[in-house]
């Protein structure tokens, strides 16, 4: 004979998560609300964004690049901000633009190269990159050098971001 669980034990623990779910979501609401619309006008008229939320974009995504032995003209410490683009970075630009395209739901743009993976024995030169900050509101502290193929790879992916090393490169030098 099979025996039916009450509703109310199974039904309490559903409905407690409701219920806290539902409070969060008030408290949320009540809290925009709390905020006048003039603190989230922009009087220009020019911003996709109020220029408050850019203005919070902006701390929250910024990244420091530092590279090494890459030769003289590209070796230093840049600082990156995007949307607006700007920063002592040679190309906010395109690094930017290439950071937005690259950035997807679920993955890492800076994720390392999985490990136990098949590289290639090539020697990309002695050139090390490190890229600390947020991005997309996540923090990023990522190193980068041209020691195999899979470094490279890697490398050449984040460019304009870390300096173009390939072919081309070493003929505009």
């Amino acid at each position: 004979m099979l025996r039916a669980t009450p509703l109310r034990a199974t039904a309490r623990p559903v409905l407690r998560r409701l219920l806290l779910c539902a409070a969060a979501s008030v408290a949320g609401v009540g809290s925009l609300a709390a905020a006048s619309p003039a603190a989230y006008a922009d009087p220009a008229g020019t911003d996709p964004l109020p220029r408050r939320w850019a203005e919070d974009l902006r701390d929250r995504d910024h990244l420091t690049v530092t590279v090494r032995n890459a030769g003289k003209e590209v070796d230093g410490t840049f600082d990156l901000h995007c949307g607006p683009d700007g920063g002592s970075h040679p190309d906010p630009r395109g690094a930017c633009a290439m950071l937005e395209r690259d950035t997807r739901w679920g993955r890492d743009v800076f994720a390392p190269a999985p490990q136990g993976g098949m590289c290639t024995m090539q020697y990309g030169g002695p050139a090390t990159a490190h890229v600390t900050g947020t991005w997309a509101g996540r923090p990023v502290d990522a190193t980068y050098d041209r020691l195999d193929g899979c470094g490279i790879a890697r490398w050449d992916r984040l460019v304009p971001l870390l300096p173009g090393m390939g072919e081309k490169a070493d003929a505009a030098r």
